[in-house]
């Protein structure tokens, strides 16, 4: 695929997904514009996509703050940058037992993870609204919209207010020729594949444990033009997890 001509929105670019995201787009010629607070990964990666076929510019930006994110597209707007893509990825995994959580924890966990797919979805529709530039959005979600275990409350209603924001979101849009979808990826690693188990493979449908480029390919999917028929879908990248009937032998 071809990106060249784009210019790529990512959430969460500094670590993990969001990294692996940067780069890939980057490779393929797009213009990344890398969000994150870590400051020091988000420089990391500027240096080391230097000599790929796109470029990236990384911009400090806390998500879940409104007025950052204001600035963040003023500062767009005024370097005239044409916005064409946007990957909500960033989000904050924060397991606490329920009756620990506190209000400011819990709002942490929303705000990163929710409230920003809604500032970052509604900022880059106003660019697109007057122009019908036919823009994407892909938000990640997660299998923990659908599956759950203990003490993930804040993390699992953030990932299922994503995949409903994300149809919701493409039925308004829909008018402007903006297409929005969403991810909801598995066990993703992003680490030394030599610290999994043999189990943590073999437990999978697929018989291994998901890496970054099977959201990559989801996220080409998703984001080529040609593919304007998809929309308001959320696909599931998991290796059959959530399809898989578990029994203890």
């Amino acid at each position: 695929m071809d990106f060249s001509n784009e210019t790529v929105i990512i959430t969460g670019a500094s670590n993990g997904i969001g990294r692996g995201l940067a780069k890939a787009y980057i490779e393929k010629g797009a213009h990344v514009i890398a969000c994150d607070i870590d400051i020091e990964r988000g420089k990391q990666l500027v240096e080391e996509t230097a000599n790929l076929d796109g470029a990236c510019t990384f911009r400090e930006c806390d998500v879940s703050d409104p007025d950052a994110v204001e600035t963040l597209f003023h500062w767009i707007k005024q370097q005239n940058h044409e916005v064409s893509i946007v990957v909500n990825n960033a989000g904050v995994s924060h397991f606490q037992n329920l009756f620990d959580i506190d209000i400011e924890q819990w709002d942490q966990v929303i705000n990163t993870n929710l409230r920003s797919v809604f500032l970052f979805s509604k900022n880059a529709a106003s660019l697109w609204k007057d122009k019908q530039t036919g823009g994407r959005i892909v938000n990640i979600a997660s299998t923990r919209a659908f599956m759950s275990e203990a003490d993930s409350e804040a993390y699992a209603a953030t990932k299922g207010g994503i995949t409903a924001l994300t149809h919701a979101s493409a039925a308004s849009l829909s008018a402007y020729g903006v297409r929005v979808n969403s991810i909801s990826p598995g066990w993703i690693h992003t680490g030394d594949e030599d610290d999994l188990r043999t189990i943590d493979h073999t437990q999978h449908l697929s018989n291994r444990v998901g890496n970054v480029q099977d959201i990559v390919k989801a996220a080409f999917y998703l984001t080529d033009p040609d593919n304007d028929f998809v929309n308001g879908e959320n696909i599931v990248v998991d290796g059959g997890m959530t399809r898989k009937m578990i029994y203890e032998h």
